[in-house]
């Protein structure tokens, strides 16, 4: 049972094009007579230098066999040429005047980007909806149900159950998932292409005794949850959200049972507010520091000697010490969303949230602007690369498991029931394999293992125009330029020279540009749940990532071109890691 509260979305506008733009809107759009994408491909390159003619193409609805034909690759390139000349010179390839070579040159990246808006705005209303783990990974499911997986249990056997060519996901905890796709050709000792990736994020966590007050102000009892920007979920409007545990009695036998139910309160109830500048000296100005225990406190409202009556009335008649020990305005809040009595509430774990929606922004909606993309970016991705995949004509001649997995705990050290350290990812390889398998198999499962190949996906640093000297030079990711490879040789990153090799294969078949991260040498390195899988399964592993900036903000920022660009790899990946691995020596 789950009582959700949705954002209705809106759609960003365009933006409003001025008479130079408008001018050179009509001068730039130089196009073969019979073919429109060959003059979209050549405005591509224009405002996207690093691509070649192939992959302009590939993005702009070619078939892969029409962007490897020469006399097309031919007209794209002679159009190209026409178009940089003319950006050059300030007029167009009609030699029309007065165009300045800026505006037509934000027109094109305009026309460039709509293509990846469609998936943009998808993944708003994902994100907007996956508030914490719990709405993640429900979010993620409602998906699979609609497109047909079959839900199994983890504690049933598996045997008997899977078959070639069956789609199946299951959870643990509610916050991991584990989704996976049968090739048809399948048997058991063949390799898994495994995505990982974890569906959780640094936010405030409301303590178990919640109750908290001070200077005539009903507060909240928080605690931080992994390494957040704290200074940034200042001053914002703040919803709650995640997993309720509620007493219900069931009709059939009248014993208690208990429900989990998830809720997500979009009203801004919550507000950490700043201390004014005239409460600061110079030094407080000059550096905001936050403790977090004395200053993250939100508000929730103001104390009346009405209320505090009220309050103690509450409390006289309830029998349950740990409901005492809750702000209960906000029980009550919690028990009308649920449509309970608040006594039902047994328990909860509850976070705070932005309530903004995620939105398309930049001057030419070029940009992802949400709460959490670190990490849901991925999980969106992965979510829609499998329910693609599972509808592919490439599942009847596949002979491996298709599988994404989505972690919980990633921001503390997956170190759970239901982390990346957990047996989840070793458990899901040997139950599949078995189950496949007409006896026990020890070599099966080792075989499988050994064929197997994990994209570890975590979003990755791109090069912060004001602080450019963070990256390494010859390392620096940048935004809607493609995927990135992350590599330290200390094995923060599990890629090595072989699982970089894959990475860019599948890149290149895909005509899809790839770049390179490595921290610079006088810097810490973070790292992901790709050492952690690699070393607790023995499966080979590379660490890619969609480049953004603003890293465990409360709103961080991405490009949408990256988006699609994921997708595509993530494609690849299910359909020509095979191939790849077979061209390989050892």
């Amino acid at each position: 049972a789950i009582n959700i509260n949705t954002y209705t979305m809106s759609e960003p506008t365009s933006p409003v094009a001025t008479p130079v733009a408008k001018k050179a809107r009509k001068s730039i759009d130089v196009c073969a007579p019979n073919d429109e994408r060959v003059g979209r491909a050549a405005r591509m390159m224009l405002s996207n230098p690093g691509y070649s003619v192939p992959q302009a193409m590939l993005a702009q609805d070619f078939t892969e066999g029409e962007s490897k034909d020469r006399a097309l690759q031919q007209r794209v390139r002679r159009l190209h040429a026409k178009l940089e000349k003319s950006a050059a010179a300030g007029v167009d390839a009609d030699n029309v005047k007065d165009v300045k070579p800026a505006a037509a040159a934000v027109v094109t990246a305009g026309k460039v980007f709509a293509s990846h808006v469609p998936l943009g705005l998808k993944a708003c209303d994902f994100l907007t909806k996956s508030t914490d783990p719990f709405l993640a990974v429900q979010t993620c499911t409602d998906a699979l149900d609609a497109a047909g997986f079959i839900k199994i249990s983890k504690r049933d056997p598996f045997a008997g159950v899977l078959k070639p060519g069956g789609s199946y996901y299951y959870t643990i905890n509610h916050s991991t998932l584990v989704a996976f796709t049968v090739g048809q050709k399948f048997k058991g000792g063949n390799g898994f292409k495994i995505i990982g990736g974890h569906t959780d994020s640094p936010h405030l966590k409301v303590k178990p005794i919640s109750k908290r007050s001070g200077s005539g102000c009903v507060q909240l009892g928080v605690e931080c949850y992994g390494g957040g920007l704290w200074h940034t979920w200042f001053d914002r409007d703040l919803g709650v959200s995640g997993r309720v545990l509620v007493r219900t009695t069931d009709p059939e036998t009248g014993k208690e049972k208990i429900e989990q139910n998830l809720v997500r309160v979009t009203k801004p109830i919550a507000r950490v507010s700043t201390l004014c500048i005239h409460l600061q000296t110079a030094e407080e100005r000059g550096a905001f520091k936050v403790n977090k225990e004395e200053h993250l406190s939100p508000i929730l409202g103001t104390q009346t000697s009405l209320e505090n009556g009220a309050k103690a009335q509450l409390n006289q008649f309830d029998d349950d010490d740990w409901r005492k020990a809750q702000e209960p305005a906000l029980l009550k809040l919690i028990a009308s969303e649920l449509g309970i009595e608040t006594k039902q509430i047994a328990n909860f774990e509850l976070g705070l949230f932005d309530i903004q929606p995620a939105s398309l922004g930049g001057i030419q909606n070029e940009f992802l602007n949400s709460g959490r993309l670190d990490n849901l970016a991925t999980c969106f991705v992965a979510k829609e690369s499998i329910l693609e995949y599972s509808k592919s004509d490439d599942l009847a001649n596949d002979d491996m498991i298709s599988l994404i997995a989505l972690f919980d705990h990633e921001e503390i050290g997956s170190q759970s029931t239901h982390g990346a350290g957990s047996p989840v990812m070793a458990e899901a390889v040997k139950r599949i394999t078995s189950a496949f398998c007409d006896v026990v198999n020890v070599e099966a499962h080792s075989s499988a293992v050994r064929k197997s190949f994990a994209l570890s996906v975590d979003q990755a640093h791109a090069v912060h125009p004001n602080y450019a000297s963070k990256h390494e030079k010859s390392h620096g990711p940048k935004m809607n330029a493609g995927v990135v490879i992350k590599t330290n040789q200390n094995q923060r990153y599990a890629t090595n020279g072989v699982t970089g090799f894959i990475a860019r294969e599948i890149g290149r078949k895909a005509n899809i540009p790839m770049q390179e991260f490595v921290v610079r040498s006088d810097c810490p390195c973070g790292s992901t749940i790709g050492p952690i899988i690699s070393a607790n399964t023995g499966i080979r592993t590379v660490d890619l990532g969609m480049p953004q900036l603003s890293m465990h903000s409360c709103r961080e920022v991405m490009g949408i071109a990256d988006l699609t660009y994921g997708l595509s790899i993530f494609r690849s990946f299910f359909k020509n890691f095979n191939e790849i691995d077979e061209s390989l020596e050892g």
